[in-house]
This record gives structure tokens, C-alpha cells and sequence, in this order.
């Protein structure tokens, strides 16, 4: 687990080339705050967290490991429980949380409505 990288991901340089290209500017790269978000439009309180699939549990293509379960489930559970805590605490503080998926950011739609939109038109 060592030699998984936590900033400067594919997934996010994904996001902020989409960010780049749409002119949107005034945000930070792993502000220090709750949760670590990857991205963050400070005055638009505004903060975005890529999920990988396989850490958060997306619903979607989420493949059960095969090997040490115990291990990895309760890794993998406690991500998820730890992810809840940070929204409802981010949203308590008066954030908005945008939460995106790694398989998402292979389509240009999702990015476009999930990020571009409330960050363009509030």
C-alpha cells in the first residue's frame, strides 16, 4: 500500500485539465482540510474528492478482494464510514461536497454536470 500514490493521481490530473480547459481558476490542490479533498474552491466553499473504486466502494465496480478479506473489508468499510463522517461534517461547516467516482472521469458529461456546472453557475 505503500507505493499507492495519494496526490497527483491519473484521476485527478484528468479533473484538472477538464478544470484548465473550461478557464476555471481561483482553485487549491490538497487543501489541509477535513478529509483531504483534492480540490478546492475556497470561495465558493466549494470541495471536490475523487473516490477510487476499489477504496471507497463504488456501488457500481466495486470487485470484492479474493484474498486476506478480513483484512481488506475492514479497510475498504472503515473508508466508506470515514467518508460519511467528513460530509456530514463539511456540509455542517457550510461546504458543498462533490464526490466523483474514478470510473467517472472517463466521461467528459460527468465531469461537465457534476463539477463544471455548480462551479460556473454556483
Amino acid at each position: 500500500m505503500s507505493q499507492i500514490k495519494g496526490k497527483d493521481t491519473q484521476p485527478e490530473i484528468i479533473l484538472r485539465k477538464a478544470l484548465s480547459s473550461a478557464g476555471l481558476k481561483g482553485y487549491r490542490l490538497h487543501y489541509k482540510l477535513l478529509g483531504k479533498p483534492d480540490i478546492v474552491f475556497p470561495k465558493k466553499k466549494i470541495m471536490v474528492f475523487i473516490d477510487g473504486c476499489f477504496w471507497h466502494k463504488c456501488p457500481k465496480c466495486f470487485i470484492k478482494p479474493k484474498t486476506n478479506k478480513s483484512f481488506w473489508n475492514k479497510k475498504i468499510d472503515s473508508n466508506v464510514k470515514r467518508d460519511d463522517i467528513v460530509n456530514l461534517e463539511l456540509k455542517r461547516k457550510g461546504w458543498e461536497v462533490i464526490r466523483i467516482w474514478e470510473h467517472e472521469l472517463r466521461k467528459e458529461k460527468i465531469i461537465k454536470r457534476k463539477i463544471l456546472d455548480k462551479i460556473i453557475h454556483g
